[in-house]
């Protein structure tokens, strides 16, 4: 399954670009903290992984059984009968049969599905299945026509699910992927709604020592690096900033454009430290910064250097907090993840050639590209394990994850190809379509179009999702998307 990944720093926004350029800051020194109990941190790392990718496979389970749910409930309703309800594939692990159905628990959990009886029409000539005479792909649509008839027991071909009613089809099949999207809204006000997202506040994160040149990727200071005016005007991390020239500041991009705007201007500060308002003298430096795109992400020219422009410069950070946003916001949320999902799978095929490259060659993998299952377990063990985060915003991470999750079975489920949802969909819509040109023009019944003569094209679905799938779990084992930098 090609699943977007997301950014789960909730409580680590961007530094705007009158913030932190360079990576060498005043922050607690643990090395020897962490030399004296390393092994402890690491066992305690290695717990916390598990535990975020525990965490994601009961998600994805819990995800997978209400989207069969989905399927399930409709089914009953219209009085077709389910033989199985099953969560994984491969060997049965635990069932237990109630009425007519069989519910149980499968081995690989990555999967679920149920069986419906008389999910294709018999053949046209009599509604017996046929030998198999033409060839391999005829018999294709031959086994499958009789596999489904050999599901139907005497007094039962009334239950069959081909003979309900277009629009009964459509629910039943719609119903997985809506349960989904259901998830994914709930999931999104929880996120939004309960935890916040996250946004920079007017408290300093972080203090460069110096400043170094635009794109340079050294950690320490050099002799030459020039002292950041941030710190050299007295600024720590943890301080509130309070005004800029007496205007109060009321947002960290505010404090981000007066600085911008003030090179070589001393500029009065006064912040909050302890409870304490203390004035403090910054004067920004003209720097030659990069200039970023609405990513965060630095913009390149024709040529691939990345564009520079000169501003006040320094060299603080913000530090990151949740807001909590109306119910408004959940609707777009979804909207939004719904739209970056659709543009990776209507864009799949180049997609996963970068994959293929990235895999097997030198390249990075993109952050916004398709990931495995077995990619997204990881980025939820990196979230458990990263000591960076609070727990409130570890557990508002998981969430978010587990909402993009669910929006990817939405969408993905939807694709108009058997053996997904949609497939089937498409395959009633057409038989919607083509009854309602015979009755337009007086013509005879065409009957339910025959799903089963598809099997051939459904196989090589299966072989391309199988391939695409085994390519993105071997790229998240070698060259796994790094969120976190």
């Amino acid at each position: 399954m090609a699943i977007q990944a997301q950014r789960a720093d909730a409580a680590q926004p961007r530094a705007a670009s009158g913030g932190v350029e360079s990576t060498a800051s005043t922050q607690p020194d643990i090395s020897g903290l962490a030399a004296r109990e390393g092994y402890a941190v690491d066992v305690d790392s290695v717990l916390l992984f598990v535990l975020g990718v525990a965490i994601l496979a009961i998600g994805l389970a819990v995800s997978i059984a209400l989207h069969e749910i989905g399927h399930l409930v409709p089914a009953k309703l219209f009085g077709v009968k389910v033989t199985q309800y099953m969560i994984g594939f491969g060997p049965t692990i635990w069932s237990k049969r109630k009425g007519e159905t069989e519910y149980g628990l499968k081995a690989i959990p990555f999967g679920g599905y149920i069986s419906m009886i008389g999910m294709f029409p018999p053949a046209k000539d009599g509604g017996e299945a046929r030998s198999a005479n033409t060839g391999f792909l005829s018999s294709l649509a031959q086994d499958a026509r009789s596999a489904s008839a050999d599901t139907i027991g005497e007094g039962e071909e009334h239950r069959a699910f081909y003979l309900l009613p277009v629009w009964k089809r459509i629910i039943i099949m719609f119903g997985g992927p809506f349960m989904n999207l259901l998830i994914a809204v709930v999931l999104f006000a929880v996120l939004l709604m309960g935890f916040g997202s996250a946004q920079a506040s007017t408290t300093i994160g972080s203090v460069s020592s110096c400043v170094q040149p635009a794109g340079s990727s050294s950690t320490e200071c050099g002799p030459n690096d020039p002292a950041a005016p941030g710190a050299a005007s007295g600024m720590l991390p943890g301080d509130r900033l309070v005004s800029i020239d007496g205007t109060p500041v009321t947002s960290w991009e505010q404090s981000t454009e007066t600085i911008r705007a003030s090179a070589g201007t001393a500029l009065i500060v006064v912040v909050e430290r302890d409870g304490v308002e203390k004035t403090l003298t910054l004067t920004p430096l003209l720097t030659e910064r990069p200039v970023f795109d609405e990513a965060g992400k630095p913009v390149t020219d024709a040529a691939g250097a990345t564009v520079t422009t000169e501003v006040g410069f320094a060299g603080i950070g913000p530090a990151g907090e949740l807001v909590q946003q109306p119910a408004s916001a959940v609707l777009p949320a979804v909207g939004e993840n719904i739209s970056g999902v659709t543009h990776i799978i209507l864009n799949l095929p180049q997609r996963m050639v970068d994959v293929a490259n990235a895999a097997f060659g030198p390249e990075e993998r993109d952050p916004n590209g398709p990931i495995s299952v077995v990619g997204v377990g990881r980025v939820a063990g990196e979230i458990a394990a990263l000591d960076s985060l609070s727990v409130e915003s570890k557990v508002a991470s998981m969430v978010g994850l587990l909402a993009s999750l669910n929006i990817a079975l939405f969408v993905f489920n939807l694709v108009p190809l058997m053996p997904l949802d949609g497939g089937h969909i498409a395959g009633a819509l057409w038989e919607a379509i083509r009854r309602g040109f015979a009755k337009l023009f007086r013509k005879p019944d065409p009957g339910p179009v025959d799903m089963a003569k598809l099997m051939p094209l459904t196989m090589v679905v299966v072989i391309v999702l199988g391939g695409m799938s085994a390519l993105l779990v071997y790229a998240d084992i070698v060259k796994p998307v790094n969120l976190f930098g």
